[in-house]
């Protein structure tokens, strides 16, 4: 690969790029605070990958509560902050001094801790201007509309929900509510990922022919697990399942990424960030926007090939292909998804290519090739990584002199996170905001609704309709359980 990046690089540049905070004159969000001051953030999930806030956020802004079923991840979050400002205290770097001040200052005055959401936004409305949801998948949408029906400002982990109903309601409840939004995927902000999205919209490899995004993980096409296990006594189990239907506990149920009801597997985990460039830089959101008649509407086709149907849980292995319209410049074409060690779908890559990836059988440069994107036009290719944060042009000797670290002419990002804040306080809409999460999740999760049914989908992505098949349109909007609701 010509531009060498490690995952824990991207993630800390990403987020420290944009740690100097932007003061705003001429603030236009409302909320308790000033332009001049900090933002009083709660965390809502605190494992897992809500670590990355617990670590992050307290560099940036006032961390004021913190939220999660498993009391394991807040007595974790504070010794994490009691470490952090034990390491960093002596740090020959200002920027690390000064985080260890915020760390220490946490660990002295303590955040409350809760383990509903719904109790610590009624208790601390006030107090609250903004809130981070990194709760497993299938809460995300009701961690997240509550936050915003309490006039708070939202950042939501990819991916934004697990069905696609969910995601469309956020989008309604942002707009309606006035508040600012971003979903969590990370590789928007990089400077490379901007600049291949200029050079998609400005020709420079041409009309797009095709595009390929993969990931080589798979799902786990798993059993219901068997029997009842004793809740611990660390879980609140009940919150835990929050709107999914009940059922016995079995830890089995926590590892959400194998089981349909709470996770989404790849697409939803890696296709958040790999499917990203290719969507947003030919515009396919635009379809969700479309003031079209009913007659005139921009129908979406999608198919799956799969290892097999499994409602419980997740193929194998799959490939999804949709049939995207005609939209503004960009001619009618299909994005195609391999997930896993789907048949051909290897060698289809390593041919667009012109060489091999690393998917663990070369011991070489796994983490940088298990997933991507390969954006084909007819003057060249892009090659982008699984973020989409680094890319390639190829073939390399023609585009050699073209610049690739940062955009000319689009915005540049002070940090995913701190793009997010910049919006908390007026200033413009972050990239990944609900208008567009929710069309980018919209579509990722037809996929999921695709591997459950044999044949073709057409989908309205103005109406939120599957058009043809009655019974996958039923899985657009999931049902709640008994005191849960958007």
């Amino acid at each position: 690969m010509t531009s060498q990046f490690s995952r824990r690089s991207f993630l800390r540049n990403t987020a420290l790029g944009g740690v100097g905070l932007l003061i705003l004159k001429d603030s236009r969000a409302a909320g308790s605070y000033q332009a001049n001051e900090k933002l009083n953030v709660a965390l809502v999930g605190v494992g897992g990958r809500g670590v990355w806030f617990v670590d992050t956020i307290p560099r940036m802004e006032n961390v004021v509560a913190l939220c999660d079923v498993d009391s394991r991840r807040i007595d974790e979050a504070f010794k994490r902050w009691q470490e952090s400002a034990e390491r960093y205290a002596a740090s020959p770097h200002d920027w690390e001094r000064k985080a260890a001040e915020s760390y220490k200052h946490l660990t002295e005055t303590k955040p409350k801790t809760y383990r509903d959401f719904r109790r610590m936004l009624d208790e601390m409305g006030k107090e609250i201007d903004a809130v981070i949801v990194a709760t497993p998948d299938h809460t995300h949408a009701a961690a997240s509309a509550a936050a915003i029906k309490a006039g708070k400002h939202v950042f939501c982990e990819k991916p934004l929900t697990r069905a696609v109903g969910e995601s469309r309601a956020l989008r309604e409840l942002a707009r309606k509510h006035k508040v600012a939004t971003s979903m969590g995927n990370q590789g928007t902000a990089s400077g490379q990922f901007r600049r291949a999205l200029e050079l998609i919209r400005d020709g420079t490899i041409g009309q797009i022919k095709e595009v390929h995004v993969w990931n080589s993980g798979g799902g786990a096409d798993r059993k219901q697990p068997p029997g009842e296990k004793p809740v611990p006594d660390w879980l609140d189990w009940e919150l835990w399942l929050g709107p999914a239907a009940f059922r016995p506990y079995h830890p089995e149920w926590l590892q959400r990424n194998l089981w349909r009801d709470f996770g989404t597997c790849q697409l939803g985990n890696w296709a958040s960030h790999s499917a990203n460039l290719a969507f947003m830089a030919m515009k396919v959101h635009e379809l969700w926007l479309a003031n079209q008649t009913k007659d005139s509407r921009p129908v979406i086709r999608v198919e799956a090939k799969c290892s097999g149907i499994n409602k419980l849980s997740f193929p194998r292995w799959e490939i999804v292909a949709w049939e995207i319209p005609a939209r503004t410049e960009f001619q009618p074409i299909t994005l195609t998804w391999h997930n896993g060690a789907a048949p051909g779908s290897r060698d289809l890559i390593e041919g667009l290519l012109g060489d091999g990836l690393d998917w663990g059988d070369k011991k070489e440069k796994k983490w940088m090739d298990h997933a991507g994107a390969i954006i084909v036009g007819t003057k060249g290719t892009i090659h982008a990584t699984g973020h989409n944060a680094t890319f390639r042009l190829l073939p390399e000797e023609q585009f050699k002199n073209i610049e690739k670290d940062r955009p000319k002419t689009v915005d540049q990002s002070r940090g995913h996170e701190m793009d997010w804040f910049i919006a908390c306080r007026g200033g413009k809409p972050a990239w990944a905001n609900f208008d567009y999460a929710s069309a980018l999740n919209e579509f990722l999760m037809l996929g999921n609704v695709a591997t459950q049914f044999e044949g073709k989908l057409d989908f309205d992505p103005v109406a939120m309709k599957i058009v043809n098949n009655a019974q996958a349109d039923a899985l657009l909007r999931p049902e709640y359980r008994q005191g849960w609701s958007l």
